[in-house]
């Protein structure tokens, strides 16, 4: 991969995902860049079907874009490709932010506090307190969660299970990235520290190779100092390239794709490219 640029770069992102449906089938999509990107857009990044269908669009309780398609019965190709502007720095680090003391969060962080589906803050209390309850508050717990997450679960595809939550990681000790996320969410909540859960393109931009497979990935948000902090426990090193679709309390709430109906994902290609501009997009396969 090139380095990143002083003067920025570009990345070329999008998706070809192609379902098999054996009846019509509504369907919610959340595959567009994050409306905090749109400064950013030099191509929009549209949804396009084969075969076509009307596609209406709406924000969710958190922002995020979602599309609303019926799938007909057989094959559904959804592709997209857009081009956006990046820093080509890696995500920031403030390692003096401050953590906050609960009745001086804004309100809505407070719902970033509280259990949800895959992040049961009720099981895993006593557990970050046992570990953590020692560490400087801020920036520093943070990343010690992050490090103990990194090192506790061990990656891979093989253990991918969408039922899986946090209480589940932390016990079985293998995953995928949501998993590390969960369970790194579920940690900075029962520490008193509001943490979201996030989903978007990562490529592989100033990381050696071998190179995974494309995919989509998760990663952390948490308020400390007035603002939220992106912190990564799967990669748990600062990446290039980090472009956010959508964010929510855990994976429920994120999903590329809701069905309403039986169906089977066929075809799952993930794009995130830096634009060579001398010689076209360098190929990123996560």
């Amino acid at each position: 991969m090139t380095e990143p640029k002083e003067t920025g770069i570009q990345l070329r992102v999008g998706y070809d995902l192609t379902f098999n449906c054996p009846q019509g089938a509504p369907m919610i999509l959340m595959l567009n860049v994050h409306y905090s990107r749109a400064s950013d857009v030099v191509v929009p990044d549209y949804l396009t079907t084969e075969p076509s269908v009307p596609i209406t669009g709406y924000r969710d309780t958190f922002g995020n874009w979602c599309n609303r398609i019926v799938a007909p019965p057989g094959q559904i190709r959804l592709t997209s490709r857009g081009v956006l502007r990046d820093t080509g720095l890696p995500d920031p680090v403030v390692s003096s932010a401050p953590q906050h003391a609960v009745e001086d969060l804004p309100e809505e962080a407070l719902v970033f506090l509280l259990g949800s589906r895959y992040c049961e803050t009720d099981l895993l209390s006593q557990v970050a307190w046992n570990l953590f309850q020692t560490t400087p508050p801020g920036w520093a717990r943070v990343q010690a969660i992050c490090d103990y997450v990194h090192n506790h679960i061990t990656f891979g595809y093989e253990h991918a299970r969408v039922t899986k939550t946090a209480f589940e990681a932390f016990n079985e000790r293998v995953g995928v990235c949501r998993d590390f996320t969960h369970l790194a969410v579920t940690l900075c909540r029962c520490m008193n520290i509001p943490a979201r859960y996030c989903t978007g393109y990562l490529g592989d931009i100033g990381v050696p190779p071998p190179y995974a497979p494309g995919d989509f990935a998760a990663w952390m948000e948490v308020y400390l100092g007035g603002r939220w902090h992106t912190f990564d426990p799967r990669n748990n090193v600062p990446r290039i390239g980090r472009v956010l679709i959508a964010r929510g309390r855990d994976a429920s709430d994120v999903a590329i794709a809701t069905t309403f109906g039986p169906n089977a994902l066929v075809e799952f290609t993930v794009v995130t490219d830096e634009i060579d501009e001398t010689v076209g997009p360098t190929p990123s396969r996560s």
